[in-house]
């Protein structure tokens, strides 16, 4: 039995549950991996110069034994987040810690602690199997797997299950990840895939759209309300371009940070008008790698304020980290909120605590998204409500380029990869929703 075996089912017009059930597992599956005695091979670089071409492997790996409450998915695509950056680059930590520590937890979680790591935390495709304990999921559903792994026996992530002492993101804390031909995942991560969508449009929202969604729409966010001014960094990019479209379609005011005329052209396409293009007004908010400029924090704010009819912003969205989080404490407004979510810029933030203890302002961390934030995420996908941002697709042999490319910042909204799908397009089954949103749904491709 070989992968192409299960090709043929998912292609087939005909392939019934009882059909994917029946069909016997292959032995082995081809990955995208990072290697644990390859962890020192960046030493002494700088971030920048880390080149995840050379981290980055094919491999072809074993299929993982099947537990309780688990699936196996065909995986039809992926798509690339900073976090297969960070692993690909060993940074800011090795993943085998991770995977190590996963290990000791339980008999079954030594599985996820091997010499290699399947990376990947997106997918979609297809189930081949479920383990004992799974009712909601059959072999043969479409599905797409947002990247949330939790054990839920502690009380402390009933309220959410962000919460809960053993979360983990999928592929990125845990083995047997979304950029290989098969995945392993536990079926509580999975959710429709949106019929109106190919395989590889299907497989890109995933992180970045439940991610937004928390930091941004949920109460464990900003809790977004209409007419809030919203200021989004990177707003073209993987995890802004959601956050714009969730602005636009909340009612509030999105004031979108760029850094060129084509990106600044991507936010106007998805219906924002209030744009800062970051590097034709020039702001640099250090003078040196350890002095901040707040002349820079305040000509920001004057122009933030010319754009919203005088007002100041009621959210950040912040993700850039230590470049911005300065400028972005400063220019929100008294009482107002700045989420964060991540820090591509580096991990240790510097601002002046002035501007936030008196001003009453808040800082939320934001991490990822609980189970029901991940499936109103989607929902919102499905119902075409909020669209795919994906840019560019590559091939399972090119994801250290498409890697590079996001590590570089030389992409636009989400790159995707085609895994088991033998070519783009592939997957639709609602045409006539997805005729009425193609220009929406191609906005990022026609760039």
């Amino acid at each position: 039995m070989t992968v192409k075996d299960i090709l043929d089912a998912i292609q087939s017009k005909d392939a019934t549950s009882a059909d994917f059930a029946a069909l016997p597992l292959p032995e082995s599956y081809r990955a995208i991996t990072v290697h644990k005695d390859e962890t020192e091979m960046f030493a002494g670089l700088q971030t920048r110069d880390k080149d995840p071409r050379k981290s980055i492997h094919l491999d072809e790996v074993p299929v993982p034994e099947l537990g309780p409450g688990e699936a196996l998915v065909a995986v039809m695509a992926s798509s690339v987040n900073y976090n297969s950056v960070w692993t690909s680059i060993f940074e800011p930590l090795s993943t085998f810690g991770f995977l190590e520590r996963y290990g000791r937890t339980n008999e079954l979680a030594k599985r996820h602690d091997l010499p290699y790591h399947i990376i990947g935390s997106d997918l979609a495709g297809v189930v081949l199997r479920t383990g004992p304990g799974v009712n909601a999921w059959k072999p043969g559903d479409e599905v797409v797997a947002h990247c949330l792994s939790v054990e839920l026996e502690s009380s402390d992530g009933h309220n959410d299950t962000m919460l809960d002492p053993e979360q983990r993101i999928w592929g990125f804390e845990t083995n047997f990840g979304g950029l290989a031909e098969v995945a392993l995942v536990k079926s509580n991560q999975l959710m429709p895939k949106p019929g109106h969508l190919s395989w590889e449009e299907a497989a890109a929202p995933g992180l970045v759209n439940s991610t937004a969604y928390r930091q941004l729409v949920s109460r464990n966010g900003a809790g977004m309300k209409q007419g809030d001014n919203v200021l989004i960094w990177g707003a073209s990019g993987g995890l802004g371009s959601y956050a714009t479209q969730f602005a636009l379609a909340g009612g509030a005011n999105p004031i979108c940070v760029v850094s060129s005329d084509q990106k600044a052209d991507i936010c106007r396409s998805m219906g924002a008008e209030a744009i800062i293009d970051r590097s034709a007004e020039g702001y640099k908010f250090w003078k040196d790698e350890q002095t901040q400029d707040p002349k820079e924090w305040k000509r920001f704010g004057k122009r933030i304020r010319e754009l919203t009819g005088g007002e100041d912003i009621d959210i950040v969205f912040e993700h850039p980290g230590r470049e911005t989080f300065g400028a972005s404490v400063y220019v929100t407004r008294k009482g107002g909120t700045i989420t964060t979510c991540a820090s591509t810029s580096g991990y240790m933030h510097e601002y002046d605590n002035r501007y936030l203890w008196m001003s009453l302002k808040r800082i939320i961390g934001s991490h990822f998204a609980n189970y029901r934030e991940a499936w109103e995420a989607n929902r919102l996908i499905a119902k075409g409500k909020i669209h795919p941002t994906l840019s560019k697709v590559y091939s399972l042999e090119d994801t250290g380029q498409a890697a590079y490319d996001v590590h570089r910042n030389l992409h636009q909204g989400k790159v995707g990869v085609l895994c088991l799908a033998p070519e783009e397009g592939l997957g639709v089954r609602d045409e006539e929703m997805r005729a009425k949103h193609i220009d929406a749904i191609n906005r990022f491709r026609n760039i």
